[in-house]
């Protein structure tokens, strides 16, 4: 019986290897789609930002009590898991426990800090729960935000409903184990007097006094193995999920950028286009890089700004896979609030699903599938481009440092410098920088007009 399950747990865990490392050569492929951009340099400073930012969850904690529930569940979650490196073991070998007799001292301590720390995600679970369908927090309304509508909760309530399972069938199954060690049946026995009660689920033992030994063994292997399937499961359906955050939160805050939040990078391409145009020599190609010694450029040039996918930069679609979806960019852009139809969350939800769609096409029409779609239009329409203002809200609000305003510029870009679609008030300030080189109708010789009536005394 004992082979028959390592053979199981063997194929379960090949199973799962299998499908994860497919989803995540997808996902890579799909990332690198987007345009190259160096994000390794200042690696000091980018791994403390990573370790503040996606460890400590620094902004989560401008609201105190929800920055502790999202270290607990999201820390918690990450250390418990570290016994599964025991599990595993114990699933190929076909031992019990295995580590128990070999770190004695500290094998009660490590699983004492796991059962406080899945009690703590249990816990914060049932809160998200009530905060989601009683307490109705609004940006996490689908009836609010259409873009919640359908999957996103559906998804949502899954992943906190999975958690809870796995957090009461880790504990459950440490109780029933240990009833099983005080009663000395079998393999369990061997353990009486080297593992003792552990801090959580001892209290839980009262539940399986009235269980046979034939009952209790039943229900710590059915526990054993909806935990680690659970798991298993959780590590493939994660993949599929906005939880993908769990994987990608810390290189996506690690490749973050390092530059002041209202500083908007320069198109190379337009410098060059300047240059040429006042008769100057050319510095810069469309990627950033010197000219060569004989002043040479290449004949095409580069697409101002981004249509689809491919023209966005690849930290970008990095972003998109790393969206949590909780809304806290949304609640903060005062165009959503509002009433525009722009939602930053949207932003970053659309550019996800137009890779995922891209996906879809890649395997079932082979990996040089090309439709006829494009994120700026089919995904995110000019209305919801034009109603930014701009302001970095979403971008300061976003726990792990998404910038949908980035994407958002480059696709606006696209749009103004493409197709010549700005609205007219936006042509008209073009004009007016172009001419005065500010935007108001004003020529720069008096522009200070205003000062000279300072000094002047007040008439009645």
């Amino acid at each position: 019986m004992e082979i028959v399950q390592q053979i199981l747990f063997i194929a379960a865990l090949a199973a799962t290897a299998w499908f994860i490392t497919g989803r995540v050569k997808l996902i890579a492929k799909a990332i690198r789609l987007g345009r190259a951009e160096n994000r390794f340099d200042h690696a000091d400073e980018r791994l403390k930002t990573m370790l503040l930012v996606a460890f400590g969850q620094k902004k989560m904690f401008t609201n105190l009590l929800v920055g502790v529930m999202h270290f607990v569940i999201y820390a918690g979650f990450i250390i418990i898991n570290i016994e599964i490196l025991e599990i595993i073991l114990d699933g190929i070998l076909g031992t019990h426990r295995l580590f128990a007799p070999i770190i004695t001292p500290i094998y009660p301590v490590l699983i004492d800090v796991f059962e406080v720390l899945a009690f703590g995600v249990l816990a914060v679970c049932v809160v998200f729960l009530c905060r989601r369908f009683i307490a109705r927090v609004s940006r996490l309304q689908a009836s609010r935000h259409r873009e919640l509508r359908g999957w996103p909760i559906s998804d949502a309530t899954i992943i906190l409903t999975a958690e809870i399972v796995l957090m009461i069938a880790f504990l459950t199954w440490n109780a029933a184990d240990s009833v099983l060690r005080d009663r000395g049946v079998g393999h369990y026995g061997e353990l009486q007097g080297v593992v003792p009660d552990f801090l959580v689920s001892q209290y839980l033992k009262p539940l399986f006094t009235g269980f046979s030994d034939t009952a209790l063994v039943a229900y710590e292997r059915t526990a054993w193995w909806l935990h680690i399937l659970g798991i298993l499961a959780f590590a493939i359906y994660v993949t599929y999920s906005k939880h993908l955050h769990i994987a990608l939160g810390f290189p996506n805050v690690y490749f973050s950028d390092l530059q002041p939040k209202g500083e908007m990078q320069n198109m190379p391409e337009i410098t060059k286009e300047v240059q040429l145009a006042l008769g100057l020599p050319v510095t810069t190609e469309p990627d950033g890089s010197q000219a060569n010694d004989n002043g040479e450029q290449p004949a095409e040039i580069g697409r101002f700004g981004a249509k689809d996918v491919e023209d966005l930069k690849w930290i970008n679609l990095m972003n998109a896979y790393s969206c949590t979806e909780c809304g806290r960019c949304t609640a903060a852009c005062p165009a959503n609030i509002t009433g525009k139809k722009l939602s930053p969350r949207k932003i970053m939800m659309d550019t996800r699903d137009r890779l995922e769609d891209i996906q879809k096409g890649w395997k079932t029409n082979g990996p040089d599938y090309k439709d006829d779609k494009s994120l700026l239009g089919d995904y995110i329409t000019a209305e919801e481009l034009n109603a930014c203002t701009t302001c970095q809200a979403c971008v300061n609000a976003c726990p792990i440092n998404i910038n949908p305003l980035d994407i958002i510029l480059q696709l606006r870009r696209y749009r103004v410098m493409e197709e010549s679609e700005a609205p007219a008030s936006w042509n008209a300030m073009f004009s007016n920088i172009e001419n005065n080189m500010a935007p108001w109708k004003f020529s720069p010789s008096d522009r200070f007009n205003w000062a000279e009536q300072v000094n002047e005394p007040l008439t009645k």
